[in-house]
């Protein structure tokens, strides 16, 4: 991701040498994104991923952290936290809380076809499954109350029909947040975030095979359907207008089903947590692109993409 905070060499060693993993071989900024500061730290006991935490605390960090040890622990692939010689898995660089964890094989496959989509949804069922007993707590940081406090902000950014959309939108997304449907889905650990490149793939294109999800930093506890609301709005549309793709959603949706079906609840919401999903990341992306911080390699998202895919499920409603 976004390089923020410049890690020397000496300073990589001295975090190997802590965590018994050997010899630096290569330290590399890893370009994309906007969160954190990421590295390749190669090793000679192997290839590992250094994380500096630029906007979370050290108090916020260790649900996160654990999360990924207990979903690895429960057989879901996931970066799996190293620890030092005193048993912590969050460590300090530069300054920065930090963390390395096991570097996941293979490459993430930025133009899915419904195999991919298909193992997504299954695994991702697997991860709801898995966190139900996760015992520490953390709400969405990017969900509902941080959508009412940031959009006042990026308001001035906008013309008037995006500003009625999304003050529209919002609306629409407290009065569904309010009803008795939502309070009944169920709810759990989510990964919040887990867009096409955040997935690793091994294989063929006729056969993938799902080696890992990574970069858990938004994550929270919020309703599953949310997570799968992200991942709809990401690997199972036209990506050129954000028109849904049918194939690809019926794809994910069947595999996720055959391992958890979806309440009542769910089944009637889909729709408009489709459409909280876009908002949530029309309004980050808006917040990143007008309101930047400085980075070394920084590359901010478009925010007008995800305004198409709100704007295709309001007008388009996608049902089960």
């Amino acid at each position: 991701m976004a390089v923020f905070t410049e890690v020397s060499e000496s300073s990589a060693q001295e975090l190997l040498t802590q965590l018994q993993l050997g010899e630096l071989v290569e330290l590399k900024g890893i370009q994309g994104g906007i969160e954190n500061t990421n590295y390749f730290l190669t090793s000679s006991t192997g290839p590992y991923v250094l994380t500096l935490f630029e906007r979370l605390t050290h108090e916020q960090l260790p649900f996160y952290l654990y999360l990924m040890k207990h979903l690895a622990q429960g057989g879901i692939p996931v970066p799996d936290p190293v620890s030092n010689q005193t048993g912590d898995i969050l460590l300090t660089v530069e300054g920065k809380p930090a963390a390395v964890v096991n570097r996941l094989r293979g490459k993430s496959e930025l133009n899915p076809s419904p195999a991919h989509c298909a193992a997504v949804g299954d695994m991702l069922a697997r991860m709801h499954i898995a966190g139900r007993n996760y015992n520490r707590q953390q709400s969405n940081l990017r969900g509902l109350s941080w959508w009412n406090e940031t959009v006042p902000v990026v308001l001035p950014h906008l013309d008037q029909t995006q500003a009625t959309l999304i003050q529209t939108e919002l609306a629409y997304q407290n009065h569904i947040a309010a009803s008795s449907a939502y309070t009944a889905m169920p709810r759990g650990p989510i990964h919040a975030d887990l867009f096409r490149d955040n997935v690793m793939f091994d294989g063929t294109l006729e056969a993938p095979e799902l080696t890992g999800f990574f970069d858990f930093y938004f994550a929270g506890v919020d309703t599953w359907l949310f997570d799968v609301a992200v991942c709809l709005n990401d690997w199972c549309i036209t990506h050129v207008d954000g028109a849904h793709d049918a194939a690809k959603a019926q794809a994910f949706v069947a595999a996720y089903q055959a391992v958890r079906p979806f309440t009542p609840a769910e089944r009637q919401l889909l729709n408009p947590l489709l459409r909280a999903g876009a908002l949530r990341f029309w309004t980050s992306r808006l917040w990143d692109f007008h309101l930047p911080r400085e980075a070394s390699m920084l590359q901010p998202h478009d925010p007008t993409h995800f305004e198409r895919v709100l704007r295709q499920r309001v007008a388009h409603p996608v049902t089960l």
